[in-house]
């Protein structure tokens, strides 16, 4: 069965953009790029909100035709482009670029498109993470630890109480400082004592 996969980059204090959207400060090297080719590359899709797309659609389209643009960046590029996307949007009637339009996280059809066969499916966006956690579809966590303090923003995850027992499966720094933590959601019913973890 393939896997539902929340993969964002935060900022130290917990922040996945600043206040007016700023992605900025995100340390972005041609490692951590490569890296992130390779992981993304093997995915079977992408899930992601309407803003998050239509960035990704104003540059990743023909990111690969600048002839200064590094490797890993036209690399990147036809990743993008291929990959099939579900945007979800109340709005857009149809998207570009690979992509069919859903107006709403349905846990039924999540489900059934998990059981679907290919590679695992990423989501990206907190709105959309925080409503793929209201009904319990996220099975990892990928979060990229940016070793920046940015004071204020966007937070990738909002107050609730839905608790999720995670367990940690890998750790990675990178040569410019960030930090890849890799966990894994452990069964609905699993509860992990604090004194022994």
């Amino acid at each position: 069965m393939r896997k539902i996969i929340l993969s964002m980059s935060v900022s130290l204090d917990g922040f996945f953009e600043g206040p007016n959207r700023e992605i900025d400060w995100h340390l972005v090297d041609e490692e951590l790029h490569q890296h992130l080719n390779e992981r993304i590359g093997a995915l079977g899709g992408f899930l992601t909100g309407r803003v998050s797309h239509e960035l990704m659609a104003a540059y990743w389209p023909t990111a690969d035709q600048d002839p200064e643009a590094p490797a890993v960046v036209r690399e990147f590029a036809a990743i993008w482009r291929d990959m099939p996307k579900v945007v979800y949007s109340r709005t857009l009637e149809r998207a570009e670029w690979n992509a069919t339009v859903v107006r709403e996280v349905a846990p039924d059809v999540i489900r059934a498109l998990k059981e679907q066969p290919g590679g695992d499916l990423a989501v990206g966006g907190a709105e959309l993470a925080a409503e793929f956690r209201r009904h319990d579809l996220i099975d990892e966590y990928t979060i990229y630890v940016h070793p920046v303090l940015i004071g204020r923003g966007r937070p990738l995850f909002r107050d609730t109480d839905a608790l999720a027992a995670l367990r940690l499966v890998e750790s990675r720094v990178f040569g410019n400082g960030v930090v890849l933590l890799h966990y894994v959601r452990v069964g609905a019913d699993a509860r992990v004592d604090p004194r022994t973890g």
